[in-house]
């Protein structure tokens, strides 16, 4: 550490008072005081140097968020859309922040130690651990919901879209978070991409022996003994002192010596590698897979009925429709869903869209054991809530939800608005609460459940409403979506791909009240681009005379 100017002078003024009184009785103690002056003047250079060197690291770090920043500012919206250039963009303010920038702040002295303070103000408003976390999870979702190549990916190439490519050491890293979750499916996916990676990488970002600690203890958890064994002994022979590789070859040699595996193989490592995903009950059952399948385009049934499905103009009579009757499109006739295309304008939605961006906060679902309201790993998204009053825009909408679906808004939800982030999804759902034995309350009021996969005994969180079941979904599509975030429903094998300005409309129960269980549905992960919907949630009180009971109990 070179002393400051202050310190310099300091010790300079100290010798000087020493020999001061001397000075003028001797020359050679005048010749002392030059060569003094001479050593001050290095002193000061040695000084100046040093701040310039650490000047110099400053207006290396400025330029590169500088050029970073004026890059994705020019379109912030599809920068941050691409799940890759996010990733890297959290990464780099959490560790590689904390590995390359902040020692370097942190080293400075003087007037510099403000310049610290102030960037830590911004830090408040800069991704954390906990973004860093969701957004390689986020990563992994869509490699395993769109069947995603690794390679791919950490070229950039995600569904026709192209970004920034990724380096060793950026795979390793998610590597690394999949390893911390025990994760090792993806773990050795991606250690060995970032093996891949760093055999061909001409400045290396990351050694060879560390991707290959990771990458040989996650292939001998996913069951590759022998494979991990050849990893080993490729680790030893870059480091054949590692004391946790040495003790690993000797436990594998024991393993395959067992299970006479080194006999019936060899011990080259050309047994083909297994590599299975350990998944829960519910990813493993159909519902999950045709849901995955449809997210991915593709057909999982045929509908019989196609050919009668029809377009058309619709007013329902209403004065607000007469002039400008709605674009309706039959998707599908039992349960009865349509897309009412261009039913908003884009001034509109971007005025909905400011109104929310305040209010925004992650989105929660009912917990059926608790009865409370929490967030969710399986539905990712931010929502606000909206009311008529908060603007003349809100106000008109819902008018012409009102006329267009021919319900009654007044007992309906506030507009939910909903921005879908990196990979944002919600898995199969339902939008109205199961029936069952209803109390006298109940019989009086009605109830109302949140979102979720409902049970038979759950608990009636929103009764207070008073205003029945959800009789019907509208939902907006206020953007469209470059690749995924299809609102798909697995039971009658729809696909619905985000369009903006219209809207899908279904009724979540027949007219006896009872629940379609056919609308089952679920929000596919954002692969690239943004979402944002809005929801309109319609009950049932007010809807007696617009939608009468029918004579059976199906209809």
């Amino acid at each position: 550490m070179f002393l400051t100017l202050r310190h310099i002078m300091l010790l300079c003024a100290c010798v000087a008072s020493n020999v001061l009184a001397e000075l003028f009785t001797s020359m050679a103690h005048m010749q002392r005081a030059l060569e003094a002056e001479r050593d001050i003047a290095e002193e000061i250079r040695q000084y100046i140097r040093a701040q310039e060197e650490k000047l110099k690291n400053l207006e290396r770090i400025a330029s590169e968020i500088d050029q970073h920043s004026a890059k994705a500012l020019e379109n912030p919206e599809y920068y941050l859309a691409n799940p890759v250039d996010a990733y890297l963009f959290v990464k780099y303010f959490t560790l590689d922040w904390d590995r390359d920038i902040d020692p370097v702040l942190k080293n400075n002295t003087g007037n510099l130690d403000d310049l610290g303070k102030k960037i830590e103000l911004h830090r408040q408003d800069l991704p954390t651990y906990e973004d860093l976390t969701g957004t390689v999870n986020a990563l992994l979702r869509l490699q395993d919901t769109y069947k995603l190549d690794t390679t791919s990916i950490a070229r950039g190439d995600l569904g026709g879209s192209s970004s920034s490519q990724l380096s060793a050491e950026e795979c390793f890293e998610i590597g690394r978070q999949s390893y911390k979750n025990e994760d090792f499916y993806h773990t050795v996916m991606w250690m060995q991409e970032a093996l891949d990676r760093n055999f061909i990488e001409t400045n290396q970002t990351i050694s060879r022996s560390l991707i290959l600690d990771y990458l040989t203890f996650s292939t001998y958890k996913q069951g590759n003994i022998l494979h991990a064994l050849v990893l080993t002994k490729e680790l030893l022979l870059l480091e054949p002192d590692h004391s946790r590789a040495q003790s690993n070859k000797r436990y594998y040699e024991k393993l395959l010596a067992e299970e006479e595996q080194v006999n019936r193989h060899g011990d080259d490592g050309t047994i083909p590698i297994q590599n299975k995903r350990q998944v829960d009950n519910y990813r493993n059952s159909e519902e999950f897979v045709t849901y995955e399948r449809l997210c991915r385009g593709e057909e999982t049934q045929e509908y019989k009925h196609k050919h009668k499905l029809v377009c058309r103009y619709r007013d329902n009579k209403n004065p607000l429709l007469l002039l400008q009757p709605v674009k309706e499109e039959e998707v599908y006739l039992d349960p009865w869903l349509v897309i009412f295309h261009d039913v908003i304008s884009d001034r509109e939605l971007n005025v909905i869209k400011q109104l929310a961006v305040p209010k925004l906060g992650r989105a929660t679902v009912h917990n059926v054991v608790t009865g409370k309201l929490e967030t969710a790993n399986y539905r990712i998204s931010k929502s606000a809530w909206l009311r008529s009053e908060d603007h003349p825009v809100i106000e008109r909408f819902n008018r012409r939800i009102q006329a267009i679906t021919g319900l009654d808004v007044e007992t309906a939800e506030e507009l939910q608005i909903a921005n879908y982030g990196i990979a944002g999804h919600y898995e199969p759902h339902f939008d109205f609460a199961r029936r069952r034995t209803l109390s006298e309350y109940e019989k009086q009021f009605g109830n109302r459940i949140a979102t979720f996969l409902v049970y038979k005994e759950e608990k009636d969180a929103f009764r207070d409403l008073g205003t029945g079941n959800r009789i019907a979904t509208w939902l907006t599509y206020m953007t469209n979506v470059e690749a995924g975030g299809a609102t798909v429903f697995p039971y009658i094998g729809v696909k619905l791909f985000p369009i903006k300005g219209a809207a899908a409309f279904w009724y979540n129960l027949y007219r006896s009240g009872e629940g379609i269980y056919n609308t089952r549905h679920a929000a596919c992960p954002v692969l690239v681009g943004t979402k944002w919907v809005s929801n309109k949630w319609i009950h049932e009180r007010g809807q007696e005379f617009r939608r009468p009971c029918g004579l059976n109990a199906d209809e």
